[in-house]
């Protein structure tokens, strides 16, 4: 049976590089890009997009030739990607990482203890983690202050206090994730039932009173606006997410530059530039191969 999943999830993951597009800012590809490009994937929601375009246009300017493959989808599937070979590279965020690809459940005490571990377990499998970001876009349950109010929500905890049970909006992989569903009923014992929708489509859904909180990240640009409050984790579910790009390391290998190139790049993205960025594609209609660019030319990286 796991086999026949797995063959199924593989099958899944070359339909969906099939269908993704080259982003925005792609050159036309040839037989030479073919041949030598790096074959670079993103997740499925708006920061994973601008991640995607700021790294690969960097990487061009470096005269490293990048195919971009963007909106694959989840953790679980990119890396089922990288493991046939139809990637090279990806941003990831160190803590899924750990505790979706590798499955570990115990949170390391810091950002760059949790880096340390998901490198260790990413060279058994002959991937390298570059430098992690600045930023860690730390998985979280927000409420609008409406509904805080209401209820007296301040933790995480305390959606338990909902009448049959907190609603919760989220993608499908929320249900099966530690941290998800299953971490939040085996750290908070709480009673709840998720509403599973595409990301980015949370906030509507709280807006719109059609569930009691919603699973976002902390920086979503939505959450420049005030409306909402983000509940506190005192039983630290949810862990240290910063960006690092896995790499294949025989491509890591093959291309010295690479690491210089990107680097610098990931040195410059704190939580105030990744969560405005994301506010400039979500709420303002941007694209993120222009809001990408922006970034990287004030930042003097282009």
């Amino acid at each position: 049976m796991r086999a026949r999943l797995a063959t199924l999830l593989a099958l899944g993951v070359l339909l969906a590089l099939a269908g993704c597009g080259g982003g925005s800012a792609d050159p036309p590809k040839g037989p030479a890009q073919s041949a030598d490009a790096i074959r670079l994937g993103t997740k499925n929601f708006t920061e994973q997009y601008i991640l995607g375009e700021i790294y690969a246009q960097a990487l061009r300017a470096h005269g490293i030739p990048v195919e971009l493959k963007s909106d694959i989808g989840s953790s679980e599937i990119v890396d089922q990607a990288m493991q046939i070979g139809s990637l090279d590279m990806y941003p990831e965020y160190t803590g899924v990482l750990l505790s979706e690809i590798a499955g570990v459940s115990r949170r390391p005490p810091s950002a760059e203890a949790t880096f340390t571990a998901a490198q260790k377990f990413e060279r058994t499998r002959g991937y390298d983690l570059l430098a992690m970001t600045p930023f860690s876009n730390s998985n979280a349950l927000a409420v609008t202050h409406k509904t805080a109010m209401k209820y007296g929500l301040r933790t995480i905890g305390d959606l338990d206090r909902i009448p049959g049970g907190a609603t919760i909006a989220a993608p499908p992989e929320f249900r099966t994730r530690f941290e998800g569903l299953v971490g939040l009923r085996s750290r908070y014992m709480l009673r709840a039932k998720v509403v599973a929708m595409p990301i980015g489509q949370q906030y509507k859904a709280l807006n719109e009173g059609r569930v009691d909180a919603a699973a976002v990240f902390a920086t979503d640009g939505m959450l420049e606006d005030e409306e909402y409050v983000i509940l506190r984790d005192p039983r630290n579910l949810f862990s240290f997410q910063n960006v690092t790009p896995v790499v294949r390391t025989s491509v890591l290998k093959r291309t010295p530059g690479l690491a210089k190139a990107v680097d610098p790049v990931s040195a410059k993205l704190t939580t105030d530039a990744m969560r405005k960025m994301n506010a400039q594609v979500d709420i303002d209609g941007r694209e993120p191969a222009a809001v990408a660019k922006e970034f990287l030319e004030r930042e003097g990286l282009l």
